[in-house]
């Protein structure tokens, strides 16, 4: 199984087109699937007076509002096309998660992008999940925040709107509705995965929960992975241990640039790492089925025991206790047979220490 790695630049480009270009390069070189960016138009996502999270107060100053923020932090439209231009370019896919409608519309008509991440902070964003569903695109959906009553009901509108191409919903029994039909069930499993996910930055080792991602897949029945937000690598690669088929993390180029984002992410060489233990870790997985691995049979005659005389006997002497043992090489009758010979009579002459035959 291949682990899709997105290498999350975000924000982390500071509004610097320059800069952004750079985090492509770093992913690509670490051996990331995609980049992902963030879309949006803070008028459209922001009142001018909401407050900034408390990570945010601590790495931007509490002075500037969100909305300002954000805005600062903007991408044009022609940043964009120049970025997946880039992406193309250096043979990695971008990928950019929408805040709204228009950024939404944009890159998925005219970016041609073919899969879209909603955030955890848009689960309960039910007009904008129904025009996500609609675009017929594959769905990352990350569920950092949300109780397992969020997901369901987040799957069901998403449900809705794969199978109704433009009917009004009536309400949340619309959603209920359709996500119960067999028709939905198998459209949510073919494009649709969900990312367990801590929404903190960086998120306290103890609030990770790795095993909600058990808890996900037994609800849904739907691929799961893991999006992290925890300083280092060593809990996203025991997430794909534990069976996260979509990776995502925050990266810059410097965790000590200004920006709301950086220093809960890692720098280029720390994503490198990452992603090779990841590869690692996908090797390492194998396919489950228990048997010898090829390196293994060279060594099993060398580790192994073989039924074995401990003294001269003569044809026709019995094999007893204290004549018969076990001794490497395991290259004759296995000791699994030991009662098997006992009290039987040797068949040949045999030396002290000569395997028995078969």
């Amino acid at each position: 199984m291949t682990i899709y790695v997105i290498a999350e630049a975000g924000v982390n480009h500071n509004g610097s087109l320059e800069r952004a270009k750079a985090l492509i390069d770093a992913a690509q070189a670490a051996g990331a699937d995609a980049v992902k960016f963030q879309t949006f138009r803070a008028t459209e996502i922001v009142s001018r007076d909401a407050a900034k999270a408390a990570y945010q107060q601590q790495t931007t100053g509490a002075s500037e509002s969100q909305f300002e923020m954000l805005k600062r932090l903007e991408l044009s439209v022609v940043d964009h096309v120049k970025l997946k231009q880039h992406a193309s370019d250096c043979g990695i896919e971008f990928l950019s998660t929408p805040f709204d409608a228009v950024s939404l519309d944009f890159l998925v008509r005219e970016l041609d992008m073919q899969t879209v991440k909603i955030p955890s902070g848009e689960i309960t964003n039910a007009p904008f999940l129904l025009r996500i569903a609609r675009t017929g695109c594959r769905i990352i959906l990350s569920t950092g925040m949300a109780t397992l009553a969020d997901v369901e009901a987040a799957l069901g509108v998403l449900a809705f709107g794969m199978l109704e191409a433009k009917s009004v919903p009536r309400g949340a029994d619309s959603f209920a509705a359709a996500f119960a039909s067999p028709a939905a069930q198998a459209l949510l499993s073919k494009q649709v995965t969900l990312l367990h996910c801590t929404t903190e930055y960086p998120a306290p080792i103890g609030e990770i929960n790795l095993r909600a991602m058990d808890t996900l897949h037994a609800a849904f029945g739907l691929p799961v992975g893991y999006s992290d937000h925890t300083a280092g690598i060593h809990v996203p690669v025991a997430a794909v241990a534990r069976g996260a088929v979509v990776l995502e993390k925050h990266f810059t180029l410097d965790r000590e640039l200004p920006g709301p984002d950086h220093r809960a992410s890692l720098e280029p060489d720390e994503l490198a790492a990452m992603i090779g233990a990841v590869r690692d870790i996908e090797l390492a997985l194998g396919s489950g089925i228990k048997i010898p691995s090829p390196s293994e049979m060279p060594n099993r005659a060398v580790a192994r025991r073989s039924l074995t005389v401990s003294t001269d006997l003569r044809a026709g002497e019995l094999l007893t206790e204290a004549n018969l043992v076990c001794k490497r090489p395991g290259s004759g009758v296995s000791p699994m047979l030991y009662w098997d010979r006992l009290g039987k009579p040797a068949t040949r002459n045999y030396v002290a220490e000569e395997q028995i035959d078969p």
